[in-house]
């Protein structure tokens, strides 16, 4: 089952198009990667799923987008509800200024979801696995935790307003490999209950932590397909020298 359908879509930072028909499958539950070198259309592609291209002016998006049968694309959408429903975490933690317990408890406030917020804090570092390291110093300053905190936190303010998808920039890229590694083991877990789409410029991360992954090469999705397939057996000698190292 299919959580996120893209068909046809094509997207425009003014008069460059930085992505050109990309169609692609977001199973339910499960992670999808995105892979490919840098300015490839990864991160456009990521951020066309809850809008966040919005934020930028003279940018357009065509075709379609559905999530679970409503297409994201439609003027008409809550823009608002959307990124509640798909959140997102960045590339580089970016914690508020803030007490820890204020930055998970941020969403909920903002959307009017304040019955059960000491609840809802504790269950959200327990799922992005903080729980145990923060729960004596949740009144302490955010920018205090380590790089690695710092992200499961960020996770944590996102899981905070109860989404569905939850899409990931390069989350790992800031951190050291223990740390990477804390992020690749919460994310089997939250998989559990969410769909996620990861872009990562990182091959072993991607076979490691992915269940399909997608190949993007100059704005065009070259390959999709199940992630074993994709790095054993891929159909596209691009997909193949890519992955290989022989450019990229």
């Amino acid at each position: 089952m299919n959580k996120i359908e893209v068909e046809h879509l094509n997207f425009y930072y003014h008069n460059k198009q930085a992505l050109f028909d990309v169609s692609l499958p977001v199973a339910d539950r499960q992670i999808t990667a995105l892979i490919g070198p840098s300015g490839c259309g990864k991160s456009t592609f990521l951020r066309c799923l809850n809008r966040m291209n919005d934020t930028i002016p003279g940018t357009r998006a065509e075709g379609r987008i559905q999530l679970d049968g409503v297409d994201v694309l439609d003027p008409a959408l809550n823009v608002a509800d959307l990124r509640r429903r798909v959140g997102m975490v960045f590339q580089k933690p970016n914690p508020f200024p803030q007490s820890i317990y204020d930055n998970v408890a941020f969403g909920p406030r903002a959307l009017k979801m304040n019955v059960g917020l000491d609840r809802v804090v504790e269950q959200s570092l327990r799922d992005a696995a903080l729980w145990d390291e923060v729960k004596d110093r949740l009144k302490g300053p955010a920018l205090e935790l380590s790089l690695g905190e710092q992200q499961r936190l960020c996770i944590a303010r996102v899981l905070a307003v109860r989404p569905e998808v939850i899409l990931m920039d390069e989350p790992c890229s800031a951190l050291d490999p223990i740390a990477t590694l804390k992020i690749e083991e919460l994310m089997q877990k939250l998989k559990e209950k969410y769909t996620i789409v990861i872009v990562t410029h990182n091959m072993q991360q991607a076979s490691r932590a992915s269940d399909s992954t997608g190949f993007f090469w100059l704005g065009k999705l070259v390959e999709f397909s199940e992630t074993r397939q994709i790095f054993l057996r891929p159909r596209q000698k691009q997909t193949e020298d890519y992955i290989t190292g022989r450019f990229g």
